[in-house]
Order: structure tokens, then C-alpha cells, then sequence
């Protein structure tokens, strides 16, 4: 007879996997899809544009979150002279992994050709006790292509008492011009997170951040701009410019504060276009 309550009935945990492959090339004056693939719990909208702005891409997750041994995969290439805007849908979750399971295990390749311009814009990551997460973002532009991008990451929802005492984190922003490497950015933490993000060298008690790239042939002209948004939205932030590329660093106490101080660097960098809608629901 079969015992459903036997402990030697043995199963397996259900696990998310999504991958996205997305093409844009320029028609005329506009940006269109130009290839679409999408398997699994990841999914591409676009939603409608008015004619002055850039065509506009939201990835959804359908799972609803993300747990250990969870594998998302996404690439993202503009053709020449092709202008997008990529989102999600909402802040992204990161849940506890069970002892033992392997870390959730993200991939974002962006590729940017000559005279393209990319802005990669999902909205916060949202981080849970015990979470494991390696997460990888891969940019490859060409020597005159345009970026803005940015990845935000948060220790628990401050709103909710929520604090993430133990973690595994592997996080990357690496950005290649021209061939050659431009930025390779790590943030590496593993253990008891919380008592780490006290330590000033560390985060000097901040439970949220943020880390914005700007990659153009100009980029230093939007330093001082850049700097007075920061400066008058929050008290923890440096802002550097340098052989074409500018580099944020955002350090706050809960997630409200890094989504204003974003949004008033992004509204300084994307001026005048707005921010997608999705950023304002």
C-alpha cells in the first residue's frame, strides 16, 4: 500500500527558469522589434509610445519571485541607430533559500551598436533573509553607443521591520567599449549581511543602494548635474566622470529614499523625456 505521509517518499522542489532573446533595429525614424524569443516565466511587453519617446520594452516574471536554484537568462541587442528603453514591470523579489539549494542564478547581456542607444532601468531588487542570489550584468558597447543603466539593491523592506541578517550575494556590472574593458564593478557578500552593512568601510548602516552607469562620448558634461540632484535628495552619494563614462554610487536607509534620489539623477541624465510609466504605479 502506498503511504503518502512515507519519509521515504522523495520529491523535488519546482523551479523557476525564463529566458529572453530580444532584437531591435531602426525602421525609418522609429526603433522596432526586429526577433523575439521568450521560454518560461519570462515575458516582453511594450507598451504604447508617444512619438517623441524611445520604443519601450517590460520584462515580467510570472513566477511571482525568485528562490534558490531559480535560472532567469536574458539578452538584449539594438541594432545601428536603434533607441530603447528597457524596464520591469515591478521591483523584483528575492526570496529565502532552502539549506543546501544552489543560488538563483541571473543573467542581463545588453549588446549596443554604433550610434544605438540603451537604457536598462528595471526597478529595485528586493532582498529576503537567508536569499541567494548570483547575479551578472554584461554590457558590450560599441566605441559611440549610448547607456544609461542602473541596479538598485535592498536589505529588507524597512516599512515592515524586515532586516536581512544572513545572505549570499554575488553581484556584477561589467561594461565593455569598443572591445575594451570600461568598468568591472562587484559587490560581494556572504554571511551575516546585516552586521556587515554596519561597518562604515561597508555601508555604514545603509540597507539600500544603488550603483548608476552612464556610458556617451559626453558623459562628463552631466557631473555637476548629476551631483546637485544627489546632493539635494540624499546625504550618502559620489558621483565620478571619467574617459566617457559616469559612475553613482547611492547609499540610503530604506527603499522610498534610493527611489527618489534615482529618479532625480535619472530625470538629470534622460532630461526631458519622462520616466516610463511603469516607474510611477
Amino acid at each position: 500500500m502506498f503511504d503518502v505521509a512515507s519519509r521515504s517518499d522523495f520529491f523535488h522542489l519546482q523551479r523557476a527558469a525564463g529566458e529572453l532573446r530580444v532584437v531591435f533595429r531602426r525602421r525609418g525614424d522609429l526603433t522596432v522589434l526586429d526577433d523575439l524569443r521568450q521560454v518560461g516565466c519570462l515575458k516582453l511587453r511594450f507598451p504604447r509610445v508617444e512619438p517623441e519617446e524611445w520604443t519601450s520594452a517590460v520584462v515580467l516574471n510570472t513566477s511571482g519571485g525568485v528562490a534558490g536554484s531559480d535560472r532567469l537568462d536574458a539578452a538584449f541587442e539594438l541594432r545601428e541607430g536603434a533607441r530603447a528603453t528597457i524596464t520591469a514591470q515591478a521591483a523584483e523579489r528575492f526570496y529565502r533559500a532552502l539549506p543546501g539549494s544552489d543560488a538563483a542564478l541571473v543573467r542581463n547581456r545588453l549588446r549596443v551598436a554604433a550610434g544605438a542607444c540603451l537604457e536598462w532601468l528595471p526597478q529595485e531588487t528586493l532582498l529576503f533573509d537567508r536569499c541567494a542570489l548570483d547575479r551578472k550584468l554584461d554590457v558590450d558597447l560599441a566605441d559611440d553607443a549610448w547607456f544609461l543603466g542602473v541596479e538598485s539593491l535592498v536589505f529588507g523592506r524597512a516599512a515592515m521591520g524586515e532586516r536581512v541578517a544572513h545572505a549570499w550575494l554575488r553581484d556584477g556590472i561589467r561594461v565593455r567599449r569598443g572591445g575594451r574593458w570600461l568598468l568591472h564593478d562587484a559587490v560581494r557578500l556572504d554571511g551575516e549581511v546585516d552586521a556587515a552593512l554596519q561597518r562604515a568601510p561597508i555601508a555604514g548602516g545603509a540597507r539600500a543602494m544603488a550603483t548608476l552607469v552612464h556610458v556617451a562620448p559626453h558623459a562628463e558634461a552631466a557631473l555637476d548635474g548629476a551631483h546637485a540632484a544627489l546632493a539635494d535628495t540624499v546625504g550618502e552619494a559620489g558621483v565620478s566622470a571619467w574617459n566617457g563614462m559616469l559612475v553613482a554610487r547611492i547609499l540610503t536607509s530604506d527603499s522610498a529614499a534610493l527611489r527618489r534620489a534615482v529618479i532625480a539623477a535619472l530625470a538629470v541624465l534622460r532630461a526631458p523625456r519622462p520616466l516610463p510609466r511603469v516607474w510611477l504605479c
